[in-house]
Order: structure tokens, then C-alpha cells, then sequence
């Protein structure tokens, strides 16, 4: 198998008020709303993630999104308002944890 690319689906209850949190998370709109109740934001060649509207099956999704500078991340959800946990230290990166609105948890990874 040649994976070429991933995207990660996080499954929340209100579409609007999610897209308001990812938008705040990734610094814009969606890139695509391919299909009812399903934005799409894309990473930079390195993948996407879909925000789906299934308020059944909300709050149960989870992603790790590796970045090039985790303290400048750290920064940006500091300035956008986005609650996080302290950037931590694991086996080999460090991380800061944050949840969206539905409880869905986002995990920022960087280099130590």
C-alpha cells in the first residue's frame, strides 16, 4: 500500500460552531465543503481534516498534528483564545493538548 496522504475526520455535534474553533485553530475558512455537514481543512501537502456533523457519534474523535515549531503553535492558540493544556514533555517530542467544543482531542507535537 502507498498512502500519499491522510485525513484525519473529527466527528462533532454543530458544524457552525466547530467550524468557528478549527477555523481559529488553523488561522482561516475551510478550504472545501465537499458535501453537506463537512468542512474540510487542508495542511499544507502533509493531509487534511474533515469536521463532520454527526451529533450522534460527536466527541470521540481524536488527532495528533505535528508541527514545525510547537512553541510559535503554543503561541498562536494562546492569541486565538484556545484553551490548552502546559506544552509537555513525552518519549520523543513535546506536546500541548487541547479539545474542541465537543470534547474531540487535538494533540500539537514538535521536536524537543
Amino acid at each position: 500500500m502507498d498512502v500519499t496522504e491522510v485525513m484525519a475526520q473529527i466527528i462533532v455535534t454543530d458544524l457552525d460552531r466547530s467550524t468557528a474553533f478549527y477555523g481559529a485553530l488553523f488561522g482561516g475558512p475551510p478550504d472545501v465543503n465537499p458535501m453537506p455537514k463537512l468542512h474540510e481543512w487542508h495542511l499544507d501537502g502533509a493531509g487534511a481534516i474533515q469536521v463532520y456533523e454527526e451529533p450522534e457519534r460527536a466527541g470521540r474523535s481524536g488527532a495528533t498534528l505535528h508541527v514545525a515549531d510547537l512553541d510559535a503553535a503554543a503561541a498562536h492558540l494562546d492569541a486565538a483564545g484556545i484553551a490548552h493544556e502546559p506544552v509537555a514533555e513525552a518519549d520523543y517530542v513535546r506536546i500541548v493538548v487541547l479539545a474542541d467544543p465537543d470534547g474531540n482531542r487535538i494533540v500539537l507535537a514538535g521536536e524537543k
